[in-house]
């Protein structure tokens, strides 16, 4: 086998390999031998058909056959003799192959890009230092009450966090337009769930009042008939309804599964469950914060080939989400540009972590895989019974070690990087979360 390797164009690779011709014209010889053992011919015994005969009528076929299993095995052969690795599958031209001469064919692929990551000891990371106060407990015990609210109707005007049922009509350049007309329409006040203006002329009004509503639809609107246009919606204050919080006692504490210990016992759970989300937040934060500047300090050319798996994968999430919602029937082929950035962006970070990975020799932690699930199972009712889950299924247990040798990625180049402390408030971190 003879192999020259030429680079086209940035990670593009061309291979041009000969196979001589004795190994091509003995595996064809080969398997029309065994061909010639099993097909039945008018004339002949079965198995006692000639192998001319057999070439005759399937030589061509046969050929073919063999050409494409010589060129993948030879392929591979040549890849680990030039030391090559391959970024997704070649494809094959066949130059040469006529009986008596070499076979000639020409693989064309791409390859991995050299990383060399860079840049970590000039990162500057800010790492929040956050403390859960009384009040911030208090605040999440008055969210676990407005949770279990019930509505009363109100004799009077509508203020933050009251609910108002109004019917609207709205136009842009004087003319209704689709999707702009409601009745009986319940809206809870301060949840900023409409488009920007909607809500502020609301507050202060009274059942029976009509409301003009003056707004202006952001740019960004998934309508595209309505994107940054003025529009007045008419609006109708049929009644107003505030909130009656329940009382923090026994009873409140059970609706959360808390049988015995009453209030203490639920905050002290409640506590519990905000240390763990604001760890993971934090956690994530960070992360993200890490993944961004190693990013932007390494760039490099990223296989198409790649892009392309991760634009598939991406696509696939995308329509098992939407089924799961009800609308994976007839759902049409989504478009790759609508996942490209991001795939190029995964594809990017993985590659950037799998180099921090490979340098360093880092190996999954078992401590850190326990801890992972042991702090995931943790929001179940039996902590125990998702930990031997995980612990019987392979696969669930291969993703989380993969997960846990990302974060020991992230974790060294912590340790390289600047990283300040910076105190912060619990509303102001998980609310940017949010």
């Amino acid at each position: 086998m003879q192999v020259s390797v030429e680079t086209t164009q940035g990670l593009e690779r061309r291979l041009t390999i000969s196979v001589p011709a004795d190994a091509v014209d003995s595996a064809v010889k080969s398997r029309l031998q065994q061909l010639a053992k099993t097909q039945r011919i008018n004339g002949f015994r079965p198995g006692k058909v000639p192998v001319s005969v057999i070439k005759k009528r399937f030589g061509q076929a046969v050929r073919q056959e063999v050409a494409g299993d010589v060129m993948q095995q030879n392929f591979y052969q040549a890849i680990v003799q030039e030391k090559i690795q391959p970024a997704g599958m070649p494809k094959f031209e066949l130059t040469k192959d006529e009986d008596g001469q070499d076979l000639e064919f020409v693989a064309s692929f791409e390859v991995y890009p050299e990383v060399e990551v860079k840049g970590v000891s000039d990162i500057e990371i800010e790492k929040p230092v956050v403390d859960i106060t009384d009040e911030d407990l208090d605040n999440m015990m008055e969210t676990l009450q407005k949770q279990h609210a019930s509505w009363k109707e109100v004799k009077r005007k509508a203020k933050k966090d009251d609910k108002v049922i109004i019917d609207f009509v709205g136009t842009v350049d004087g003319e209704e337009f689709e999707g702009g007309k409601a009745e009986d329409f319940a809206l809870e006040l301060g949840q900023g769930r409409m488009i920007p203006g909607f809500e502020k002329p609301l507050v202060g009004a009274k059942a029976g009042e009509e409301v003009t509503i003056e707004v202006t639809f952001p740019e960004d609107y998934h309508a595209e008939n309505l994107k940054g246009k003025e529009a007045v919606f008419q609006a109708t204050v049929k009644k107003v309804e505030g909130q009656s919080l329940p009382k923090v006692d026994e009873e409140f504490a059970k609706l959360f599964g808390v049988e015995e210990g009453g209030v203490d016992a639920l905050k002290a759970e409640v506590r519990k469950n905000m240390e763990r989300e604001l760890n993971q937040t934090l956690k994530a934060q960070v992360k993200e914060d890490v993944i961004a500047k190693l990013v932007e300090a390494n760039e490099f050319d990223i296989p198409q080939a790649l892009i392309d798996q991760e634009v598939n994968a991406l696509r696939e999430q995308a329509k098992q989400r939407f089924s799961q919602q009800g609308g994976g029937q007839n759902l049409p082929e989504l478009p790759a540009e609508l996942f490209t950035d991001n795939a190029k962006r995964r594809v990017s970070i993985g590659l950037i972590l799998g180099e921090v990975i490979k340098q360093n020799e880092l190996k999954a932690d078992e401590a850190k895989v326990n801890e992972m699930i042991e702090t995931a199972a943790s929001a179940y009712e039996d902590p125990q019974e998702v930990v031997e889950y995980y612990n019987n299924n392979q696969e669930l247990m291969q993703q989380m070690q993969n997960v846990a040798l990302e974060e020991q990625a992230i974790e060294w180049v912590l340790e390289q990087a600047n990283v300040t402390e910076v105190t912060k408030a619990f509303d102001e971190v998980m609310n940017k979360q949010a």
